[in-house]
């Protein structure tokens, strides 16, 4: 029987090479990736150092994931590990730009020639810090809202409102004093820390050296409102109440400071503070795609302003960047042209300005302010009220003088140049006291002619009273209230003055009711606001 010849009994050479290279190439891939796990293991989490509002770490957990950030926001970012006293931190540091400063990136920048920019700007705050702000404040503060507005179509551009409002005490003022307390020594933090004000900077104080379990005293004076005194001691502070002025109590607090070794703090613009307030600039940012401008409230404490541009103006030098201050002290504009903090400048309503009221409080701020920020508008008192009313109207949000400032700016037409734009507006602070706001929303419903009042005399006769009430319903006015006077009237006898005060839609509405009521009693006068 014929036998036929086997063939190879091992495969080609070239097949077995490329087998034991695929083999090679699955243990490399395996053992990297079982390394990467170990380091993930390794790194603590952000949540794991700080304390967050959840509640206290246990075992290592927290109740509730914090919010990421956006991960285009670390493509530029790694980490670096360090000791401070005995708590390990972790923050980020910018490993493609080779620790540039940010005032050196700005340098191609047109400046004012009104602004006198001193020697020392190269030391003020870098990127690089307020991203480490907002990596390490994360889980403390709100990432609040930018939403698109509906004025956007009132005033002809879009409008994105970022809701800082939103913050547990109501204020912007919660980022600065958040970093701000966790950049403290920790011998510092068992002290405790002081402050003397009714600011919502004390607010934000309160509550988050409460939350750190540092010590905190605020100390106010006698004259202070009994609900901010209240809610500065449920948000956990210990409240001393101590002499007729703000001076006094702000004596009193430095001689407890310097007694019991209390930190004193007051609001200024440090280098960590201006980090802090500066993460508004870098979520607007995120939130908002194709900024063409943002808008900032202004005034003597304008280190949210001066804190934001930096962010901005590095992220990209073309959105331009606009402080808002009001008429009746322009403490910034001033303080720029002199080139330093002015301190002239006195606020005769600071219970209805607040913050903004302030005077200039620190040259950092003044330095960024002139090299970064485009514009610097004032506004009336009247704007701020409209602002105010609109905001209500049509966002449904409380705010006060300080968060409705910049959307004043829009609403008085100081920036004409903005049509057709994409425009964010910072709505900052929401803390206005409610006999304050029930004042300031009357006053606005008669600035915007939407509630007006008129008198005119009519015959005391039966079915005159009548007659005046079809012409209102006719006219579809809405009437708040009326009253009569037949004593001290200086018109004919058997006569009475009526005094009406009533509501409608818009300005025409209240010149159509105006000219029918001319038209049947040409006496009619009408009360000027």
């Amino acid at each position: 029987m014929d036998m036929t010849t086997p063939g190879p009994l091992l495969p080609p050479y070239g097949v077995v090479v490329g087998v034991l290279l695929r083999l090679v190439a699955y243990l490399v891939a395996l053992l990297y990736r079982d390394d990467n796990k170990i380091k993930k293991q390794d790194v603590p989490g952000l949540c794991d150092l700080h304390r967050c509002k959840d509640g206290l770490m246990r075992n290592g957990l927290i109740a509730q994931k914090p919010p990421s950030i956006n991960p285009e926001r670390l493509k530029d970012f790694g980490e670096e590990d360090y000791l401070n006293g005995d708590v390990k931190t972790w923050e980020m540091k910018i490993v493609s730009r080779n620790e540039e400063l940010l005032t050196d990136t700005l340098s191609h920048i047109p400046q004012s020639s009104s602004t006198t920019i001193l020697s020392s700007c190269n030391k003020l705050i870098r990127f690089e810090d307020i991203s480490a702000a907002a990596f390490k404040i994360q889980c403390g503060v709100q990432k609040t809202p930018c939403m698109y507005s509906r004025l956007s179509k009132q005033y002809g551009m879009d409008i994105y409102l970022k809701k800082e409002y939103l913050q547990y005490t109501g204020s912007v003022k919660e980022r600065g004093v958040l970093y701000l307390l966790t950049t403290l020594p920790q011998d510092q933090q068992r002290k405790g820390v002081i402050v003397a004000s009714d600011s919502n900077f004390s607010m934000a104080v309160a509550y988050h050296a409460s939350e750190l379990r540092i010590p905190v005293f605020v100390i106010m004076s006698t004259s202070t409102s009994p609900v901010r005194v209240k809610m500065c001691r449920e948000y956990g502070a210990m409240v001393i109440s101590y002499g007729t002025t703000a001076k006094d109590s702000q004596i009193h607090a430095r001689r407890l400071a310097q007694e019991n070794g209390y930190l004193y703090l007051e609001e200024e613009d440090s280098a960590v503070y201006l980090s802090g307030l500066g993460t508004v600039g870098l979520e607007v940012y995120e939130q908002v795609p194709k900024l063409d401008a943002v808008i900032f409230p202004a005034g003597g404490h304008c280190g949210l302003l001066a804190g934001s541009a930096a962010t901005l103006k590095y992220l990209n030098p073309h959105i331009s960047v606009i402080g808002v201050e009001s008429e009746s002290f322009p403490v910034l504009q001033h303080s720029l042209k002199a080139g330093h903090p002015a301190e002239d400048q006195a606020c005769n309503n600071h219970h209805f300005y607040g913050d903004v009221s302030g005077v200039c409080f620190g040259s950092n701020s003044l330095q960024l302010t002139g090299k970064l920020v485009d514009k610097v508008v004032a506004v009336r008192e009247e704007d701020i009220l409209i602002s105010m009313l609109r905001l209500l109207e049509y966002e449904r949000a409380t705010v006060d003088a300080e968060g409705a400032i910049g959307l004043a700016a829009l609403v008085a037409g100081k920036l004409p140049e903005l049509k057709g734009k994409r425009v964010a507006v910072v709505i900052c602070s929401g803390n206005l006291e409610l006999h304050l706001l029930q004042q300031c929303i009357a006053r606005a419903l008669t600035l915007d002619n939407t509630v007006c009042r008129f008198s005119l005399v009519i015959s005391d006769c039966p079915g005159d009273m009548s007659k005046l009430l079809e012409i209102l319903a006719r006219e579809e006015a809405r009437v708040l209230d009326i009253k009569q006077e037949r004593t001290f009237v200086t018109s004919e006898l058997f006569t009475v003055e009526v005094i009406c005060t009533v509501e409608t839609r818009d300005k025409i509405h209240t010149a159509q009711l105006r000219n029918a009521l001319l038209e049947r009693y040409p006496t009619t006068t009408w009360t000027q606001r």
